[in-house]
């Protein structure tokens, strides 16, 4: 039995190998499962709409009810990994007492055996159940994998048992690496949120700086064009001392060589005035010669008043007649 379980290995792998996860996850068109990068900063998948969770859901467990897949998420508070735990237990709890019954108790296969097995067909094969499953506790990593698989086929009781069970396997393979796939893209997406939020906080407080910065510049901006308009203010107040000073200045010039003039005329006046009391002095002086003069005159006039008095007089008196020289007498 084991020798023909594993000559048919190749064809069970062959019949229900299928493509990887991410494969189907990436290139898949009708796979309701699509993971796009988080718009914002804030977005993470707690923040998700129930739909799209449910449609997750539905895309790992696709045999499974909608109402029990929201009744599992609505209990689990919308955590999609404890849902995904959750419905793994439930299924794989279902279907766990069944696989007791695989194993061959002899080489005939027994009526009850193979109603729990699946169901006879007209020519003697087995079909597989529905509700047949593997084990409740999924492996972790791929020796308990391969364990698995080897232990599933050495209970297996012929080729299609095989097979029924290798799809089992695989499926619950798939199915793990689905939901591990989708943790590890959570995790991925939440640790890039935060690097995202962290990117975000710092590009914040750097906004925060940066228009810390650009007030302190803008302050300083109008305090150096308040002080331009000073300067400008400065600026014209000095060309207007500027031009005062010359017009200042010019006329200082008119008044000095108005004041050189008006020396100049003083000096002038001055030597008149100066010659003007000298003509004036003399004039004084001619004045008091004049009065002298007239003065001498005058007793001099009366002198020859009174010596004509007494010519006048001598010549009455004189007893010689004729004519004699006046200095004799």
């Amino acid at each position: 039995m084991s020798a023909i379980v594993c000559g048919k290995r190749s064809s069970i792998f062959e019949d229900n190998l299928s493509p990887p996860v991410s494969k189907r996850i990436r290139c898949s068109s009708s796979s309701p499962v699509r993971f796009s990068p988080p718009t914002t900063a804030t977005t993470t998948l707690s923040s998700s709409s129930s739909f799209d969770l449910i449609h997750h859901l539905t895309a790992i467990f696709p045999h499974m009810d909608q109402k029990l897949l929201e009744r599992a998420l609505e209990e689990c508070g919308d955590d999609l990994d404890s849902a995904i735990r959750s419905l793994n237990e439930l299924r794989l709890g279902s279907t766990g007492d069944n696989l007791g019954s695989a194993a061959p108790k002899s080489d005939a296969i027994p009526e009850a055996n193979v109603q729990s097995q699946g169901v006879v067909t007209d020519n003697g094969e087995v079909t597989p159940g529905e509700e047949q499953s593997a084990p409740q506790n999924p492996p972790m990593d791929g020796n308990d994998w391969v364990e698995l698989f080897v232990r599933e086929m050495m209970s297996s009781s012929n080729v299609d048992d095989a097979r029924a069970r290798a799809s089992r396997v695989l499926e619950v393979l798939e199915r793990s690496i689905c939901a591990r796939a989708s943790t590890e893209a959570t995790q991925s997406f939440h640790q890039e949120n935060m690097m995202l939020k962290e990117q975000v906080e710092a590009l914040i407080q750097e906004n925060s700086i940066l228009k810390r910065a650009v007030s302190i510049q803008h302050e300083r901006q109008k305090e150096s064009e308040e002080r331009n308009q000073e300067l400008q203010h400065l600026k014209q107040l000095v060309s207007q001392y500027q031009d005062q000073l010359r017009t200042l200045e010019e006329q200082v010039e008119a008044l000095i060589q108005e004041n050189s003039i008006l020396k100049r005329a003083v000096s002038i006046q001055h030597e008149r005035q100066k010659e003007s009391e000298e003509r004036n002095q003399e004039l004084q002086h001619l004045k008091q010669l004049v009065s002298q003069y007239q003065d001498q005159l005058r007793t001099l006039e009366v002198n020859n008043y009174a010596l004509t008095m007494h010519l006048k007089q001598a010549q009455q008196s004189n007893s010689i007649p004729g004519r004699f020289h006046p200095d004799v007498f």
